[in-house]
């Protein structure tokens, strides 16, 4: 990944001498520790996107047009160098290159997520967003498969609250603020023995869905 977690905790240092932001420690993280791209994003406050257009279609939850992403395993500094070029940007995560992700309701992700761990189900990251959504972050392939795997176990015509994002797609990584209602916080965050290989999501689509179908 380039550096490792004691070059992290040597920014952290750093941050304090230099007046660097906890937003520039954070992308370090996501980009050196987890392999995880990140996009500076647009925020928002009382309804009012920060990019300037009146009728943006998603306030405080798009990438900033004009401003490049940090890439996957830069370094501490590198990090800290890019994010001090936007000011305030949410950490935006594009999905689709190393994790797609399951979006369900946060009642029924919050309850899949306690029996998946009482049964022993591989699990990645899962989030939690301020917009009462859980995001269970799996590998790549899901959104492209949801509706095949759905028909097979039977819960194609269910009509559930569940889809799957995929390339193309971006989530607001914690602690960013999401459209100016809160921040998204983790409830199971990342570690070294999932972010690379994040579980395939037939593994989690069978309780998800059970418990989808029964809130």
């Amino acid at each position: 990944m380039g550096f490792t977690i004691g070059g992290i905790r040597e920014m952290r240092s750093g941050t304090r001498r230099r007046g660097r932001t906890a937003g520039a420690t954070a992308v370090a993280e996501y980009t050196g520790l987890w392999g995880w791209a990140v996009a500076p994003g647009a925020r928002a406050s009382g309804g009012v996107c920060s990019c300037g257009d009146s009728a943006c279609a998603a306030p405080g939850a798009h990438p900033l047009d004009f401003a490049r992403e940090v890439p996957p395993g830069a370094t501490p500094e590198t990090a800290a160098e890019a994010w001090a070029q936007v000011p305030g940007a949410a950490m935006l995560l594009p999905v689709g290159r190393t994790f797609d992700v399951l979006d369900v309701a946060e009642a029924a992700g919050r309850r899949a997520l306690v029996r998946m761990e009482r049964l022993g189900v591989p699990l990645g990251p899962v989030a939690v967003t301020p917009t009462g959504r859980t995001q269970f972050y799996v590998a790549l392939g899901a959104a492209v498969g949801l509706p095949g795997l759905l028909y097979r176990m039977g819960w194609d015509d269910a009509g559930l609250d569940l889809r799957a994002l995929g390339r193309g797609a971006y989530v607001t990584a914690p602690p960013s603020d999401l459209g100016g209602l809160g921040p998204v916080r983790w409830l199971r965050p990342p570690d070294p023995g999932t972010t690379a290989a994040p579980p395939q999501a037939r593994l989690l689509l069978g309780t998800l869905a059970y418990i989808c179908h029964r809130w």
